[in-house]
């Protein structure tokens, strides 16, 4: 279970700080998620936080 960051992100940083994994990392020209470490914030909130904070919906699961 991961989350994945699509084409369509704009490199905002909205969704970083909300990661409780540190799996979300700055890449060029889009942010990515280290689907290695990513528990789509299972046992920390009951829905994937950085999804909930992307302003343009470019994070679904992977």
């Amino acid at each position: 279970m991961a989350m994945k960051i699509t084409d369509e992100c704009i490199a905002c940083g909205a969704c970083v700080p909300e990661c409780p994994t540190e799996s979300i990392t700055e890449d060029t020209p889009i942010y990515i998620i280290n689907a290695d470490t990513c528990v789509e914030c299972v046992g920390h909130a009951d829905a994937p936080q950085c999804k909930d904070v992307c302003p343009v919906d470019c994070i679904v699961k992977a």
